[in-house]
């Protein structure tokens, strides 16, 4: 099996995940940005991005490589500061590409939000959202930042990388 990592990250989490996933798999890991991104040359992709307004970062690059993305095994991680929830699969499914979501097994993994690396406009923006959240877990989240980055919880993916492979051997032998 040859398989590799290619993420779009915005302030460092997704990156994290990417070295830490690709260590224990073994597989290349690719910014999207990087012009040696190719993911025809692979069979079984990992694609993670960090989640910004709603959105996943990776979504236009993954609109722009749909024909290739469409008959390789794919997982997708995503990286904010929401936890696993319907509301996160929303975002998630409104964003990526949706000939690809029935293709994909989604993890969601929780970022580091440090309001050192935002910009003025984008902590005001929170200090707002933090006083309309309802929720006040999440409204401090949005006020005062937060660390949530936890190596292990990249271990549901190593595991469907590890029975992927060896799916892989059962079927060559």
């Amino acid at each position: 099996m040859k398989g590799a990592i290619f993420f779009s990250g915005k302030y460092g989490s997704t990156k994290q995940y990417a070295e830490w996933i690709g260590d224990a798999t073994g597989f290349p890991v690719f910014d999207i940005k990087d012009p040696q991104a190719n993911p025809s040359q692979y069979d079984f992709l990992i694609l993670g991005s960090s989640i910004v307004y709603y959105k996943l970062t990776i979504r236009k690059w993954a609109r722009t490589n749909l024909d290739i993305l469409k008959d390789k095994s794919k997982i997708l991680f995503s990286v904010s500061g929401a936890g696993p929830s319907d509301k996160l699969n929303r975002w998630v499914a409104a964003s990526f590409p949706t000939e690809l979501m029935p293709q994909v097994k989604h993890i969601a993994l929780r970022g580091r939000l440090d309001h050192s690396k935002l910009g003025w406009g984008l902590r005001q923006i929170l200090w707002v959202a933090s006083l309309l959240n309802r929720d006040p877990d999440s409204s401090k989240d949005e006020r005062y930042g937060f660390d949530y980055m936890d190596k292990s919880s990249i271990d549901p993916i190593v595991q469907m990388v590890d029975q992927y492979k060896s799916n892989e051997n059962a079927s060559a032998t």
